[in-house]
């Protein structure tokens, strides 16, 4: 297949690109637009392959998308493209209503202008699958779990950009006929995730000798994806899943952030042990909760299971060693980020 991916030089975008490139047959095409956690260094691996190609365009610019359309005729869509840090969306919204909602509805009407020019095969075979989170259920209490019927209810306004965006995939398949499916995942987390996420502040925090900030006492509970783990499941959904359909993706491995923060510390005290052999542990520090923290996320990922066979690969804690210690072996990909705009600094803050 010849497959477009939109954010493909982002966190998942860039682990999904090259599980496809490497591991099947696929042609892909990579579009992003090279916002901050753009990195197109995480693909520098792919650069040499024929069947891999870059393209830096923004999924708002309706004619870049209808030109791309036009000349690489992809038989999938799968759209990763958002703005997608909550902290971030506290303090500018703006450019995740125009990211998340304006650029997917560009998208959809590129992607219905191709499918309706396709006829046979062609047709029958095109999918366009929509990208998204658990964070547009809004949250849990003590029990229970996001089912794929879980009504929306967003506090953030990224979640609330996600929510827009899902809804409109939905309508294009209904009123349009585009064949679309629909993922929402929980936290993610691995190699080449940019440095505002928890876990990789947790790291670098640690290895810099900085005060670890956990909001509030840390109780806030999510359920966490291995990234590896979420390439394998989109790639089992946009190529067999039902039309029309939605599949949560979970990890199976829910926990409160203290407990989460105190396990890297543990893996940093074994695999990288500070010059004077004192816990990273110390280094933790409780700062101010953000504003709408929701308070726990779980995500019944049975029905995945059932009709396409997948669970998470890595268990309770091999995927937080496999990603300790990428960041330990690949500082250069992340001292050049550090090294920019971005140093690490708490957003989120505004009331």
């Amino acid at each position: 297949m010849k497959i477009l991916i939109t954010g493909g030089c982002g966190f998942i975008g860039s682990n999904l690109v090259r599980l496809l490139v490497t591991t099947t047959g696929h042609s892909v095409l990579n579009v992003d637009a090279l916002t901050y956690a753009g990195n197109r260094h995480s693909l520098d691996d792919l650069a040499a392959n024929p069947r891999y190609r870059f393209v830096q365009a923004d999924i708002c610019d309706a004619p870049a998308m209808g030109r791309l359309f036009a000349e690489f005729k992809p038989d999938w869509v799968m759209h990763l493209a958002a703005e997608s840090h909550v902290d971030r969306s506290i303090d500018g919204p703006g450019a995740f209503i125009q990211t998340n909602i304006v650029g997917t509805f560009t998208l959809l009407q590129a992607a219905r202008a191709h499918f309706e020019s396709l006829t046979g095969a062609a047709k029958d075979h095109f999918r366009f699958l929509h990208v998204s989170t658990d964070e547009v259920y809004g949250s849990l209490g003590a029990t229970g779990l996001f089912t794929e019927d879980t009504p929306y209810d967003p506090h953030s306004p990224y979640s609330a950009s996600k929510a827009s965006s899902d809804h409109l995939a939905r309508s294009w398949a209904d009123t349009y006929r585009l064949p679309v499916l629909v993922t929402n995942c929980s936290n993610n987390y691995g190699p080449f995730q940019f440095p505002e996420k928890l876990i990789p502040v947790v790291i670098l925090k640690a290895l810099r000798g900085d005060p670890i900030p956990v909001y509030g006492k840390g109780e806030n509970i999510r359920d966490w994806l291995y990234v590896g783990d979420h390439a394998e499941a989109l790639h089992a959904v946009v190529a067999h899943g039902r039309l029309g359909q939605t599949y949560n993706i979970g990890g199976n491995n829910e926990r409160q952030n203290i407990d989460l923060v105190r396990l890297l510390c543990g893996l940093l005290d074994e695999l990288r042990p500070r010059a004077d052999r004192q816990p990273y542990a110390q280094q933790i520090s409780f700062v101010t909760d953000r504003p709408g923290h929701d308070l726990r996320y779980a995500i019944d990922a049975s029905k995945i299971k059932r009709e396409l066979n997948w669970t998470p690969q890595q268990d309770h804690t091999s995927g937080f060693r496999k990603t300790v210690q990428w960041y330990l072996d690949h500082e250069a990909w992340w001292k050049g980020i550090l090294d920019g705009s971005y140093k690490l600094e708490r957003l989120g803050t505004s009331a």
